[in-house]
């Protein structure tokens, strides 16, 4: 199969299987009162406090400066190791790739004019005539290549799991050049939309601290440490200039807090919101709550580096432990029903998901098999990053009480915004058990999110790149096997395989998709929230 050439607008740059079935638990309900207290944490952040308590802007933005108000921490205009969702409506504002993934979760044409597959293993690629950085130099050929390579060369990348390989450049001419790769990559148009371009001799394999990019916006102020940007028209942006004159970001890391400052007009979009938040602001005066469904996956995600014959490298056992999850629950008195219960290893909603199976709560049946398996007496470390998703410390308190009800101990260790969760992450810090974790997929494939999370190897895994040390080989084999393969049909049937696969080796605890919840005053028009989390910020514009 041969993807269809993408091409740029005429008139405008764009812009289980279940392993039994299942029968109905004799079900341990919680106390009204338990679920009221879960469902208070989650709403802790909608109470009503001085927004001077936290870091957040202070007074009302002029009348042409947007201010967004984000749940972590922005500290690099840079992607290569800061991918959180929300980052990238800031990220590619400045910095921008060759493609990008548009409505409807389809590739489309930004610093490339021309993207086309020329060959099972090579595609020719024509940099958009006029393309300029802000500082007026040119987007050259040499840019890319530094780029992918700048990429290769960082550990612990979010987006390099993403790529069963990085390509390579050949140059064929002063704007045009062929990517190269050893095997077949039929969605290296969407995987490129990650990649993003900055001029070859200011490229380091790091977060770059710079904000020189080709994008609507460039770099006015900057705090990184503080997560605060303040963004201006780039003069020499190549498209159609961007209707909001500046743009300022700020870090605000309390909900309560960036609720008030969007009712007071302090702020005028957040994002992330939980249910609470979003019910709260629902029908107020001069503000909007947007929801699309969403492509993330949230997890209780296993730790995959347990040395052989400790319980949790056991699949029996972390199996005989979903069962002392009450999901309804968690969806319906904890995330107000703003989230669907995980069917597969993937959010149902990407292209190329299949139903795999489905959580069963039954803490009876929780007790036996794990006495059966002599994994009585297990103590579970539970760690994660605040704002990881909504409603987060709401989530993890509830699976402990859980957790309790079958006999296990856990204990909670919360990472603030900023810090060394990712060394926790890649196994050169603490040791833990289980983490709460948030995947995203910005391409909308299925494929690039299994990769990314499923396709560890033993060289990834001594780098530390593989997915939470999950390296199992046959499923790595099925990944490639699949990800390489051009046909649609044949790739689809494999990839169904594969998930059933994973599924069998049980590798989250619980595991749930979030819609995707932002608010905004409502004289902020034209911002268009896709799946992933994030919007064309040269398309809004300020009215009133």
């Amino acid at each position: 199969m041969t993807p269809t050439p993408q091409s740029a607008p005429p008139d405008a740059p764009p812009r289980e299987s279940s392993p039994e079935p299942a029968r109905e638990p004799a079900r341990e309900s919680f106390g009204r009162r338990t679920l009221l207290r879960w469902g208070a944490a989650g709403g802790a952040g909608v109470a009503l406090g001085p927004l001077a308590a936290c870091a957040g802007p202070t007074g009302a933005p002029g009348p042409g400066t947007l201010t967004l108000g984000l749940n972590r921490s922005l500290v690099s205009l840079d992607n290569k190791l800061n991918q959180f969702d929300a980052a990238v409506t800031v990220q590619r504002a400045v910095r921008q790739a060759l493609t990008r993934i548009g409505p409807g979760m389809k590739p489309e044409l930004i610093l490339a004019d021309r993207f086309e597959m020329a060959g099972p293993t090579a595609w020719t690629v024509r940099l958009r005539d006029g393309v300029r950085y802000s500082d007026g130099s040119a987007v050259t050929v040499e840019d890319v290549a530094t780029a992918l390579r700048m990429y290769g060369k960082v550990n612990g990348s979010f987006l390099l799991g993403l790529f069963p390989e990085l390509p390579s450049v050949e140059k064929t001419g002063p704007r045009t050049f062929l990517l190269h790769t050893s095997e077949p990559v039929p969605v290296l148009d969407r995987l490129m939309a990650n990649i993003h371009i900055t001029p070859a001799a200011a490229n380091r394999p790091e977060e770059l601290r710079t904000g020189l990019g080709s994008g609507p916006y460039r770099v006015l102020k900057a705090n990184a440490g503080a997560g605060e940007y303040t963004l201006g028209r780039n003069p020499e942006y190549w498209g159609v200039r961007p209707r909001i004159e500046t743009v300022r970001v700020r870090f605000v890391p309390e909900e309560s807090s960036r609720v008030v400052a969007l009712r007071s007009g302090e702020l005028d979009v957040v994002d992330t919101l939980t249910p609470d938040s979003a019910e709260q602001l629902t029908g107020l005066p001069g503000v909007q709550v947007e929801e699309t469904s969403g492509v993330r996956m949230c997890q209780l995600f296993y730790n995959f580096r347990k040395p052989e014959g400790t319980p949790l490298a056991d699949p029996r056992v972390r199996r005989a432990l979903t069962y002392a999850i009450d999901g309804d629950a968690l969806v319906n008195d904890v995330l107000n029903g703003s989230a669907e219960e995980a069917g597969g290893v993937v959010p149902l909603a990407l292209e190329g998901a299949v139903r795999t199976g489905s959580y069963a709560y039954d803490p009876g049946r929780a007790r036996a098999l794990l006495r059966s398996l002599g994994a009585t007496d297990l103590r579970i470390k539970i760690i994660w990053e605040s704002g990881e998703f909504a409603a987060d410390t709401s989530v993890m308190e509830a699976v402990l009480d859980m957790l309790k009800t079958v006999g296990v101990r856990a204990s909670l260790q919360q990472f603030e915004p900023g810090g060394d969760i990712l060394t926790w992450r890649q196994g050169r810090a603490g040791d833990w058990d289980v983490i709460g974790n948030g995947y995203g997929s910005p391409t909308g494939q299925a494929l690039t999110t299994l990769q990314g999370m499923y396709g560890g190897t033993a060289a990834k895994e001594r780098t530390r790149d593989a997915f939470m040390g999950y390296v199992i080989p046959r499923v790595e084999r099925q990944l490639t096997a699949a990800s390489t393969e051009v046909d649609d049909a044949e790739r689809a049937e494999r990839l169904a395989a594969v998930q059933k696969a994973i599924w069998d080796t049980w590798p989250s605890l619980w595991a749930f998709a979030p819609k995707t919840l932002l608010a905004r005053r409502t004289r902020v028009r034209g911002l268009s929230l896709l799946p992933i989390n994030s919007y064309d910020l040269s398309a809004v514009r300020l009215e009133g």
